[in-house]
């Protein structure tokens, strides 16, 4: 009755095993949204504030500490999950390191859109009544009451396209850089626990040193997901446009 016993109780522990092996890349997906949604949520806020504000509540600082700590705070949210990417150049990179299966790519990739998508939408909603009151209901991309830069990048009037692609190249290059430093641990990481903020505050540089030109646009299923929401929810296909026209 004993033996009986333990053979059930190993039959059960396999079982659980097994179950949490089927919904591993389900965990995975929701973590990987979970921390694209919180970090968006707090960097399209911080952008939303400082557009239909004018300036008064926030400015080009504030944009960038939004995106910074809300970083922090996604990577704390699913870090021990999935990994926080929350991008789909950082996934990438993990892939071509060996430090994720390619069969891992397009998971990551739908779920770091959908965790962006749902976020713009959440900030929509939020702020619609703010954004109405100052654009009068005139959704636009380009101009001087444009809204459709709140929720995804756009180049400066005066970038050349050479110039925006060193932008975004380098900008991205400096980032999988350091993140790579900062998991390496035959160099200097990043303090254990203090990985949330060390990723934050790296994101808070680079925009705070290579943000004017296309508002650091160096994520690209942050800005895909958000700009899908903006050419539904009213702006119209213009959002896939470099210039109005």
């Amino acid at each position: 009755m004993l033996e009986e016993g333990k053979v059930e109780q190993t039959h059960k522990a396999r079982r659980r095993t097994s179950c949490w092996i089927r919904k591993k890349h389900v965990r995975v997906g929701l973590a990987e949204t979970l921390s694209t949604f919180v970090m968006m949520v707090f960097g399209l806020g911080s952008v939303a504030q400082v557009v239909t504000g004018g300036g008064v509540f926030g400015d080009y600082l504030s944009i960038n500490l939004g995106f910074g700590l809300g970083v922090a705070m996604g990577v704390h949210a699913g870090g021990k999950v999935s990994g926080a990417h929350m991008n789909a150049a950082v996934t990438f990179t993990m892939c071509v390191f060996g430090r994720l299966s390619w069969k891992m790519l397009p998971l990551y990739v739908v779920a770091q859109f959908l965790g962006s998508f749902i976020a713009a939408g959440t900030i929509y909603t939020l702020y619609y009544d703010s954004i109405y009151h100052y654009c009068g209901g005139n959704f636009t991309v380009f101009g001087p009451k444009a809204t459709a830069g709140i929720f995804a990048t756009y180049p400066a009037p005066y970038l050349s396209i050479q110039t925006g692609f060193l932008d975004q190249v380098l900008g991205t290059a400096m980032l999988l850089l350091c993140l790579m430093a900062l998991a390496d641990k035959k160099n200097q990481p990043a303090p254990t626990g203090g990985e949330p903020f060390a990723i934050g505050a790296l994101v808070l540089l680079i925009g705070v040193s290579m943000g004017s030109n296309s508002g650091y646009a160096i994520n690209p299923t942050r800005d895909f997901g958000a700009r899908v929401f903006t050419a539904i929810a009213g702006w119209g296909v213009e959002v896939f446009s470099r210039t109005s026209t």
